[in-house]
């Protein structure tokens, strides 16, 4: 059971090593400007692996847990799939359900992690292989492997290296498992944080930040749902930026920094390094400049 790009190498890795007998993925939805009618990145790849496909709209519709009971399976393994499992899902397989989930729990359970752990200057993330019950991510722990966030990582480079970490790490502990020679770990409930669902308005700059605050705001929404901020009544997108520390400029006044667009703050310069004015592709923030003639002094 997964949706995105982050469930692809826990999908690949279980179709060469075990018999996978159905993949449960989100609707198809519209997507884009053109809304056009899009398959989750797991239904394609299923598609392409030739497995079944299923894309209930409600896990608690009799008709699919009918179905689940029909297959039979020994172990359902979730990877950011986007539902919660009711109780009569979860006591279905004989192995019971195991989640493949991007954060060290207890902390950023939730639909964020990867976001939530950049976006609060966490230095440290990882992968948690979980035994799913009834609440949000906060079954007993099987295993987990660290991982260094650079100050360098967006959500975008973070969600690939955690989706192959969490695929190795999904190979190296099902045997185990399966043969019950791990032993499950209880969360610690004190140490408990949410990461919550992201909206794209949460990608809008507030320049009453401190620059450090709104870089690392760049950074956890790259790509999506993408930083911006409204210029000439544009909104522009913003995908890498650096602080300036010392700054003449006011909260949201325009400057220049090195021959690159900066943007004051409460304290410091956001400098932007690449950007997307709507209906262009994505460009430096100097090549930007070339073209904005009524950008700051």
């Amino acid at each position: 059971m997964g949706s995105p790009d982050f469930a692809l190498p826990s999908l690949e890795s279980l179709s060469k090593n075990y018999q996978v007998i159905g993949v449960f993925s989100q609707p198809d939805k519209p997507f884009g400007r053109g809304k056009v009618i899009t398959s989750p990145p797991v239904k394609v790849l299923a598609r392409k692996l030739g497995l079944q496909v299923f894309q209930p709209v409600s896990l608690k519709d009799p008709n699919f847990v009918k179905l689940i009971t029909g297959l039979q399976p020994d172990l359902i393994v979730v990877v950011a799939y986007g539902k919660l499992l009711p109780p009569q899902i979860l006591n279905i397989p004989r192995l019971g359900c195991i989640n493949v989930h991007a954060s060290l729990l207890p902390r950023w359970r939730g639909a964020s992690p990867i976001q939530s752990a950049i976006l609060h200057g966490d230095h440290t993330t990882g992968v948690t292989i979980m035994k799913l019950d009834v609440g949000l991510d906060d079954g007993p722990i099987l295993t987990q492997e660290l991982n260094p966030i650079s100050s360098e990582d967006t959500a975008g480079t973070l969600s690939e290296r955690l989706a192959r970490e969490g695929a190795e790490l999904l190979l190296a502990t099902l045997p185990k498992y399966i043969n019950g020679n791990i032993s499950l770990i209880r969360q610690d409930e004190n140490q408990a944080t949410i990461a919550p669902k992201i909206k794209k308005e949460d990608g809008l700059l507030d320049f009453s930040l401190s620059s450090e605050e709104l870089s690392l705001r760049v950074r956890a929404f790259s790509p999506w749902p993408a930083a911006y901020f409204i210029h000439e009544n544009h909104f522009i997108r913003v995908f890498r930026s650096q602080t300036a520390s010392s700054s003449t400029l006011n909260p949201g006044q325009l400057g220049k920094v090195n021959g690159f667009p900066s943007i004051g703050t409460s304290q410091g310069d956001l400098v932007i390094l690449e950007l997307q004015v709507p209906g262009k592709k994505i460009m430096s923030g100097d090549e930007f400049l070339r073209g904005a003639r009524n950008w700051g002094a």
